[in-house]
């Protein structure tokens, strides 16, 4: 029988899912590593018995599991041939929490930051915090051993497991956790695996030779950071193998293993009672890399909660990050090294004491030129900026990139001064400026060569420097892997970090647990070679893809998709905050996540044989629900803009395979909206009949917007003596009358000329062209680019940045600011014109600014609002203004909800096959906060679609925030 005829029977028999097409298979070659493996096949299991299924199905047919939750894993540890065993979907319990002994058991999935937040209210939580905390989960945590920015107060993962539930290679369920001596030979008897596990053990490490070998061998335990291989080290020092007391606990010996011994299927977790209340972070600057790290060793004499160091290079990154600019406020000058040096107490006097004691020393030393002190909320975005590090890498635009190889070398606090002086000698024979980030005070650096991987040259590079390096460590008796793992691309050093004695050891630990090597084969024993299987083919030509979008600024479209490193961002649950990725947020589904989107086009470009490499169902099937939000291009570390990406998709999948009925309905709604407002009565009539909806595609429980019974530019014509005879101090602007407001919202139109006239200004409409947003969602971009060419045409003359061109309508507005500069070339009218483009909220918030608009204009009434974001004013522009404009009438009291995307997009939640989805995006968040909300509060949403979804989902009339401002004109 073929695998595939025996995968679909597998399939039918698991409770959970079971997918072997070329998506997911795609979807699932890669994680956050340089590494590509196209597996057989994916599994989402949804309880034991699926993974007990699917181990006894491995050994049967010569097929190996690969287990997986977050996929942020950056040594290769979550690709391979074999099954993908994603238990990141359905393994997501919180099982059992015991306030009183500070411990709690979880499965796999449960993301570290969700754990945190439900401990919270008790007053612990699981200390270790890696970079990825908001998405990375529990099982992927004890896989690595992870440890992050807090390890130096509240140690590595490994120190906090108690408990293991598993299944080993044979498919029984297996207990580790702490033993006494008698408990221990207990499990000796018998014949099951387990019992073989014990008798190895035993066997082995009650040699006195062995442990002295291991001692000897193993990294300097005063490195709490250590990730080398099985921690036999950490299983030497109890009452079986010593003279300590201590009970011994094998769940030691699985923490670090990669999931290459036993699948576990749950953890039982020891907490640690909240930091202090009070903190401050010192933000030293440093001018050199090495006076930064001889600083670490004076600051580490001073208790800190962390001590984490930024480069130059990673902090030039954050420059051209829209979401991360805002969090560089406190760097001064251009550092070539920042450290992050945190004190903390139960008293803020005592804090800032040691604050300022620390920074006494460092200038007593000499080290550093300035410390801003941080506190409160400017830790966390502070914090938020150095956790961006990894993500901000894979903004390097080509081919050139900072590469995962050495960045998890680990060494004695007091050897790092040292060891980087050297490291720093040896990279130079290279010719490499390395990048420097992260855990410095726990003696790890992670230091990353610029290398280009597409290039045999370099990958030959990428092993010389990895293999030096392994010697460097080796010499300072430090750790190859300190926190990331093993993986694909450290796992063939371990005999030189360990020895061979001890690598012989470890084979036959693995031999023993996973006698058929089902378990996540190549990694840590007789691994595969770090410098194949690659994401890339050495030295190919390079594919020339033509597209009708300019993609210049990635240097083309597969370099656009290529920025994807895999970091995982767009996997963050609702309550991280953000709008990324909607879709995945309500499908929990990895194929709806913006990296999977990304991964999927540049296999495609890359691989396809066909004359139109778009033209894959595949590639239909993983844009289908992106909602073009925009969220990724901002929230994003690498800015991979997958809206961009889609509208291309459109484009070039359409030429081949023509555009539907509802495409053109949708796309062409000018057309219709100037047919239908001829008897605005009466279409709206027809087309809230479940005929109309059959016809055009829409879900019969959605609503349709209703036409306005005079358009805005109809009543602006009417009323045009009006404004024509004013006195206008504060000059004049052009009013950009988008198509959404001129037929639908003509109210939030009038009240937009009425309220800018009041305040001053005179407000030009004028016969100018369509957005063309509704032709860009839907792909249409030949029409897109005509339309962006000619208002580009039509404005350039006339917009300057005194006679500003504003809009109402975020999303067709900011295609000035965006999709314009794409659609024609980076014209310099087209960059001009958008430096000079507003949203209304915008243009008032600056005239508020220069003085131009004054509070007496304004009511003494008092109101309370609630404010909800569009995803691309969110990801395009800011929030901020619309705070600071609703918020400049002396009562009235703003709050801007932290909401994702409302669901709608557009066409998108109009379309009967996404209507469930668009609702459950709204669900996430904004429907809870909007029916929680006081009946007097006034609810606010700049967006069409934004305001419409509210109506539908939760009853409430949302209102524009300028028709807001105009209520409040005195």
């Amino acid at each position: 029988m073929s695998i595939l005829k025996e995968l679909q029977e597998l399939s039918q028999t698991l409770h959970g899912e079971l997918h072997f097409d070329d998506l997911h298979k795609n979807i699932y070659a890669t994680d956050a590593s340089v590494y590509r493996k196209i597996p057989l096949a994916v599994a989402y299991p949804k309880d034991k018995e699926d993974l007990k299924k699917l181990i006894l199905f491995a050994p049967k047919h010569k097929v190996s599991l690969v287990p997986r939750t977050a996929g942020t894993s950056l040594a290769g540890q979550c690709v391979g041939e074999g099954i993908i065993v994603d238990t990141s979907k359905y393994f997501t319990r919180i099982l059992a929490f015991d306030e009183r002994n500070k411990t709690v058991r979880v499965e796999p999935g449960v993301v570290r930051d969700e754990l945190n937040a439900f401990l919270k209210p008790f007053g612990l939580f699981f200390g270790p915090n890696t970079s990825t905390s908001n998405r990375c989960m529990m099982g992927g945590m004890v896989g690595n051993n992870s440890s992050g920015t807090t390890s130096i107060q509240y140690g590595v993962t490994r120190d906090k497991v108690l408990e293991m539930n598993t299944i080993l290679s044979d498919g029984s369920e297996s207990f580790f956790g702490p033993q006494s001596a008698q408990d221990f030979k207990e499990n000796l008897k018998g014949n099951s695996l387990k019992s073989k596990v014990y008798n190895l053990l035993y066997n082995e490490l009650s040699n006195k030779e062995t442990r002295e070998e291991i001692e000897r061998e193993f990294p300097k335990p005063s490195i709490h950071r250590r990730n080398n291989g099985y921690a036999i080290d950490a299983i030497l020092n109890n009452e079986v193998f010593s003279e300590n007391q201590d009970p011994i606990n094998l769940s030691k010996l699985l923490c670090g293993s990669e999931g290459t011994l036993a699948f576990t299927t749950d953890m039982t977790l020891s907490l640690d009672k909240l930091p202090p209340e009070h903190n401050m972070l010192v933000a030293a600057h440093f001018l050199s890399i090495q006076e930064s790290l001889e600083a670490v060793v004076v600051a580490m004499e001073h208790n800190l909660y962390t001590c984490e160091l930024m480069d130059k290079t990673i902090l030039d990154c954050t420059k051209n990050n829209r979401e991360q600019l805002l969090n560089r406020f406190f760097v001064e000058g251009d550092p070539e090294a920042i450290l992050m040096l945190e004190v903390a107490s139960e008293d803020a006097v005592k804090t800032k004491e040691l604050a300022e004691k620390l920074i006494a020393d460092l200038k007593k030393n000499k080290f550093g030129y300035t410390y801003p002190i941080l506190k409160g909320t400017d830790i966390e975005k502070a914090s938020t900026l150095r956790k961006a590090g990894l993500g901000l890498l894979g903004n390097i635009v080509g081919d050139n990139k900072a590469v995962a190889c050495i960045e998890d070398t680990a060494v004695e606090v007091s050897d790092l001064p040292q060891y980087i002086a050297e490291f720093t000698e040896m990279m130079k024979e290279y010719d490499q400026k390395a990048v420097y980030y992260a855990h410095a005070g726990a003696g790890e650096l992670h230091l990353r060569p610029i290398l280009n991987l597409k290039r045999a040259e370099d990958i030959h590079l990428f092993r010389k420097i990895t293999t030096k390096v392994a010697q460097l460590v080796k010499e300072y008796k430090g750790s190859m892997s300190g926190e990331h793992g093993d993986g694909i691309v450290r796992s063939e050093f371990l005999s030189l970090m360990l020895g061979e004695k001890n690598y012989e050891l470890m084979r036959k630990i693995k031999q023993v647990f996973d006698p058929q090597h089902i378990l996540n084969p190549g990694k840590i024993i007789d691994s595969w070679p770090m410098d194949k299987s690659l994401r890339y083919v050495p030295d190919r030509e390079e594919p020339i893809i033509d597209t009708i979008q300019d993609f210049s600024d990635s240097q083309g479209i597969l370099r656009a998709a290529e920025k994807c490193n895999g970091s995982g961002d767009c996997r963050k649950p609702v309550f991280a905050g953000g709008t990324m990725c909607p879709s995945y947020r309500a499908t929990k589904n990895e194929k709806d996540t913006t990296r999977a989107r990304a991964n999927t086009l540049r296999e495609f470009l890359t691989n396809s044989e066909k004359a139109n490499r778009f033209d894959h169902e595949e590639l239909k099937e993983v844009f289908d629900l992106c909602l073009s939000c925009k969220a990724c291009s901002s929230e994003c570390p690498s800015n991979v803009d997958v809206a961009a990406l889609k509208a291309e998709f459109l484009y070039q999948y359409q030429k081949e395979n023509g555009i539907s009925f509802r495409t053109r309905l949708f796309a062409e709604n000018v057309k219709y909206n100037k047919l239908g407002s001829m008897a605005p009565s009466l279409t709206n009539m027809l087309l809230q009949t479940n005929v109309a909806k059959r016809i055009m595609g829409v879900a019969l429980k959605r609503s349709i917007p209703k036409l306005a019974q005079v358009t805005t530019r109809k009543w602006y014509r009417k009323n045009k003596d009006r404004f024509s005879g004013q006195n206008y101090p504060n000059g004049q602007l052009y009013l950009f009358l988008d198509e959404f407001t001129d037929y639908y919202d003509a109210a939030i139109g009038r009240d937009a000329i009425e309220a800018l006239s009041k305040l001053g200004y005179q407000v030009i409409i004028t016969d100018h062209h369509e957005s063309g947003r509704s032709f860009i969602s839907k792909g249409l971009l030949d029409q897109a680019k005509e339309l962006a060419h000619q208002n580009v045409e039509f404005f350039k003359d006339k917009v300057t940045i005194d006679t500003p061109l504003v809009g109402i309508e975020p999303s067709a507005l900011l295609t000035f600011r965006d999709e314009y500069l794409r659609l024609t070339g980076n014209s310099e009218s087209a960059k001009e014109i958008a430096a000079c483009t507003f949203t209304i909220e915008e243009f008032i918030t600056r005239e508020i600014e220069k003085g131009h608009i004054t509070q007496k204009q304004f009511t003494d009434k008092s109101k309370k609002i609630k404010v909800h974001g569009h995803c691309q004013q969110k990801a395009l522009s800011n929030m901020t203004a619309t705070f600071t404009m609703l918020n400049f009438p002396k009562n009235y009291e703003v709050t801007l909800m932290n909401t994702g995307c409302c669901g709608m997009a557009g066409s998108f939640g109009y379309e009967k096959e996404h209507y469930d989805l668009s609702m459950q995006v709204g669900e996430d968040t904004l429907f809870p906060k909007v029916r929680s909300s006081h009946k007097k509060v006034e609810i606010v949403a700049a967006g069409t679609s934004c305001r419409h979804q509210i109506k539908d989902g939760t009853e409430r009339i949302a209102k524009h925030p300028i028709s807001l401002l105009r209520e409040a004109l005195k």
